[in-house]
């Protein structure tokens, strides 16, 4: 949006607070206006969404039972936050990722049935707890949006190159590899072309956060107030991971550290980290793995064939395999991958081998069970399941585990990366912090 329309969209938000002040003039309480808090790209955000988010976000941590920073730095926290989802969704409704009402309402439906639920039994619950139906939907919405954004943007990018997986397997056999490590951490984001000013700001900011630390102020409380990392309302915790599916930062530091202990202030292209060991247990590799052959077809969705076209094709040609016609014949004639040639076979398939939606309809499937169209950072996909195996710990499966680990470890610094020049190329005004 050009300059001149976004101050007067600002210029109308602020006047609307302003006229809007008389109105409540006789009450015998002062009522604080609604103001402008951060401008993200063409739009704003004011101090009431803020403060509905915040809301939230508290219940959550009482639950949790996480002693509360100041008011203040919650709400800097959070509307950081905000502006980083606004980032995400604006760039995703910029590409024309959407979720649609089908695919949101099918996703209610699954967790209706986790929670062992029908739909209606699901809403009137939520209802009943106070929380708007229609607000649940546009939140779970954004959450898709923003899950299917990472995996078409970052997750189904991410190369592991073979020379990678040697040295993986080189490094687990010469430190064993069992033992599985729980850290907590705070990250304070740095701008991707951050000046030497912002770098040394930042950088006493996080030894502030280290000195209290180390001090034993309590870390779920300061990952709250210092972290911009997604996980700093749940106290920054990593859950169980092995050294080689954490971050080389991290795992460089985890094996250093003792339970309890917390490490210096590390510094990365994201920014400063703080790391906490939480705790560290032995593990044991597994004696097998579960191998799946399955076939698919796909259709590619691009500027002329959009989500729901592509549904739409694939559902008519799921109903046709349904009533009888060949599933290898479909794929010869409607997949738009290199599996078409060979009637959709996929081949023997090990964990980590394809992305994350692909692999969870897969494994949800019994054999000879037909997927529904599902999607993926690829597209929309048909899968049948057509044989399982278990097969022993071998050098082939050991190469999958390490694939999947060398995954997972560079997704989270890719993710990272990947949030911070988007926010980069984005015109963010943080109000509160210019305060």
């Amino acid at each position: 949006m050009p300059n001149i329309l976004r101050r007067l969209l600002v210029l109308i938000c602020c006047l609307c607070g302003f006229f809007a002040q008389p109105l409540f003039a006789a009450s015998q309480e002062p009522i604080e206006a609604d103001h402008i808090v951060a401008v993200v790209g063409d739009e704003v955000v004011t101090y009431y969404e803020l403060r509905s988010r915040l809301e939230s976000a508290l219940k959550q941590l009482e639950k949790q039972g996480t002693p509360l920073p100041p008011q203040d730095v919650l709400e800097r926290q959070m509307l950081e936050r905000v502006i980083m989802d606004r980032v995400q969704l604006q760039y995703a409704r910029e590409t024309g990722l959407r979720v649609d009402d089908i695919q949101l309402d099918q996703a209610i439906g699954r967790i209706a049935a986790n929670n062992k639920m029908t739909p209606q039994q699901f809403r009137q619950t939520l209802e009943k707890d106070g929380i708007k139906y229609a607000k649940f939907r546009e939140e779970i919405r954004t959450e898709m949006t923003m899950v299917r954004l990472r995996e078409r943007e970052v997750d189904s990018k991410l190369v592991i190159s073979d020379g990678e997986i040697d040295n993986y397997l080189s490094n687990q056999a010469a430190n064993g590899g069992s033992e599985e490590y729980q850290l907590a951490h705070i990250l304070l984001r740095a701008p991707e072309s951050a000046s030497p000013e912002q770098l040394q700001k930042l950088r006493l900011r996080g030894e502030q956060a280290l000195k209290r630390a180390l001090a034993g102020e309590n870390f779920a409380e300061l990952t709250a107030a210092f972290s911009d990392a997604p996980d700093a309302l749940k106290g920054g915790d990593l859950g169980w991971r092995q050294l080689e599916r954490l971050p080389s930062l991290y795992a460089d530091v985890a094996a250093r550290l003792q339970a309890g202990q917390i490490s210096e202030l590390l510094r990365s292209s994201a920014g400063f980290h703080i790391v906490k060991l939480l705790g560290k247990r032995g593990g044991s590799a597994p004696a097998s793995i579960q191998q799946t052959r399955a076939r698919h077809i796909l259709v590619r969705i691009n500027e002329i064939v959009s989500e729901s076209e592509a549904r739409r094709k694939l559902e008519n040609v799921r109903e046709r395999i349904v009533n009888g016609v060949d599933f290898a014949e479909q794929a010869r004639l409607y997949s738009q991958d290199g599996s078409a040639a060979k009637g959709g076979d996929l081949g023997w398939l090990n964990p980590g081998d394809t992305v994350p939606e692909f692999e969870r309809a897969m494994d949800a499937l019994k054999v000879n069970e037909m997927s529904p169209v599902i999607q993926s950072p690829f597209g929309m996909h048909i899968i049948q399941v057509q044989e399982r195996r278990e097969r022993d710990v071998s050098a082939e499966r050991q190469r999958g585990v390490a694939r999947q680990a060398l995954r997972e470890r560079k997704l989270d610094e890719a993710y990272q990366d990947w949030l911070r020049q988007l926010r980069d190329r984005t015109y963010v005004e943080n109000r509160m912090q210019e305060q």
